[in-house]
């Protein structure tokens, strides 16, 4: 089959195009930004096009063509994110319509019946019933938590247990889920392109375990080889303090941990198994292997994709500009230069190494602080960290930046998603000297009105101590790599 998936930066959406890529599809990947997807392994293999789900005009040309449409947009907040779905399904269903795309498949939330829904499931509800709706045959999935290295759900449970080996919690611990591994998932949505053309519905899948928020602590506590966790009930913990203290613990923001928290209210137990038996696919793994596979994954460096690999709602996407005046404003540039004694290959080695659990090679509780302050205010600040501590490729996010370019050996060009007055860069790059390598370290910064101009000149003190020993450090250590071979 021809198949679009839409998402594809995404986290289930990045995993996805390989496992259809394996199966013999055709696929088409559809993004805001295909550049976006330059430096994944499967790249070569799919057609990267431009589109946004809510921009209508963009969506006939993506969609001509196309058998099976995958759609996995969805906001984790942001904005109006509930009309902005709504709107991008709607869409999203009249351009399948209007260019005869025979099925398409959506991964929603697994949703109680008779409830009165969090933001976040309703949204997902909606915009399932939006595709329902539609003339094209639609299958709707619905998970409850996926359990998968690197999704924010994992990454969740992760650090609360292991990070708390006494923990008070709010009600929700209590409520009963049904998770389900990210490789089943992935194999049902696969397997979703050949229901017959009559199959137009909602499915509930899940694993085979039903468990508290409590047990998946504790089991988890197992699985990893750590005590038993202590856990105390603290009733008057509302989801709003509960994302808090969720952001507080984790690398997971609390503007991310507010949704999943909301939904962790619900009892999500599936109330039916009919998928499994259309497809003939009954196998499931249950909590405990999932865990122990995803932490394998971790420890061994092989996350595919990250709950960060998709866009920050409130990131700037402009590019860095090329022309000095650019728009006519201000444009503010910090640079640095150091001769390394050290060959070209190990500089880059070190600079794309930045980040993550090395830090910045500058003052660690200067960029601490302002890791503390940006999550303060709804940033991500820097526990977002790596998908891999070694290589780095286009769209990957490192701690409160985001890859917008690289060109091994030579340039990594971060873009900052940290809650900022303006927009800002910060560019590695090696070049050759007369004898050895020459570092060229630039930040960039354009301010938006006197907010941006105040913060400029406010941390403008610190640029020789932040920004120069960032430079001399990275220096030094490229030429300890060099030397050490």
């Amino acid at each position: 089959m021809r198949v679009l998936v839409t998402g594809a930066t995404g986290y289930i959406g990045g995993r996805l195009v390989p496992e259809l890529l394996d199966a013999g599809h055709s696929v088409r990947c559809m993004a805001r930004s295909p550049g976006k997807l330059r430096d994944l392994p499967w790249r070569d293999r799919v057609e990267a096009v431009p589109g946004d789900v809510l921009n209508p005009a963009s969506l006939d040309p993506v969609l001509s063509g196309i058998d099976t449409a995958y759609y996995l947009v969805h906001s984790m907040g942001g904005g109006d994110f509930r009309r902005n779905d709504e709107q991008g399904a709607r869409n999203f269903a009249d351009a399948a319509a209007r260019t005869g795309v025979r099925r398409i498949v959506y991964l929603g939330g697994l949703t109680p019946r008779g409830e009165r829904l969090s933001a976040h499931l309703a949204s997902r509800d909606k915009v399932g019933r939006i595709l329902l709706d539609s003339p094209v045959p639609t299958a709707v999935l619905r998970a409850a938590v996926i359990i998968g290295s690197g999704s924010a759900s994992f990454e969740m449970l992760r650090y609360l247990t292991e990070r708390l080996p006494v923990m008070t919690t709010p009600r929700w611990v209590s409520t009963r889920v049904q998770p389900i591994a990210v490789r089943d998932v992935l194999r049902l949505l696969v397997k979703s392109a050949e229901l017959p053309p009559d199959v137009d519905r909602a499915f509930d899948i899940g694993g085979p375990d039903v468990l508290t928020y409590a047990e998946m602590i504790q089991r988890f506590a197992h699985v990893s080889g750590i005590r038993r966790r202590i856990i105390l009930p603290l009733p008057v913990l509302t989801p709003w303090l509960s994302s808090l203290w969720v952001g507080l613990v984790t690398p997971v923001p609390g503007s991310i941990a507010r949704p999943l928290v909301d939904s962790l209210r619900h009892e999500v137990v599936c109330a039916e198994d009919d998928l499994a038996d259309m497809l003939d696919d009954h196998e499931r793994l249950g909590f405990d292997e999932a865990v122990r596979l995803a932490l394998c994954r971790v420890r061994e460096a092989r996350v595919d994709t990250r709950w960060s690999s998709a866009d920050w709602p409130s990131a700037p996407s402009e590019p860095l500009p090329t022309d000095p005046g650019w728009t006519g404003g201000s444009l503010y540039v910090d640079e640095r230069r150091r001769d390394v004694d050290a060959p070209p290959e190990a500089l880059w080695r070190v600079i794309e190494r930045i980040g993550g659990e090395r830090g910045w090679y500058s003052w660690p509780l200067a960029w601490a602080a302002r890791g503390w302050f940006d999550r303060l205010v709804g940033g991500v600040g820097l526990r977002r960290g790596r998908r891999d501590p070694e290589r780095l490729r286009v769209g990957d996010s490192v701690d409160f930046w985001r890859v917008e370019e690289i060109e091994p050996g030579r340039l990594l060009r971060l873009r900052a998603e940290m809650r900022l007055p303006g927009l800002a860069w910060l560019e590695l790059r090696v070049e050759l000297g007369e004898r050895n390598a020459v570092l060229r370290q630039r930040a960039v910064f354009y301010p938006r009105g006197l907010a941006g101009q105040a913060y400029w000149w406010g941390i403008a003190p610190f640029h020789g101590v932040v920004f120069g020993a960032m430079a001399d450090n990275i220096a030094a250590e490229a030429e300890t790599d060099g030397a050490a071979g």
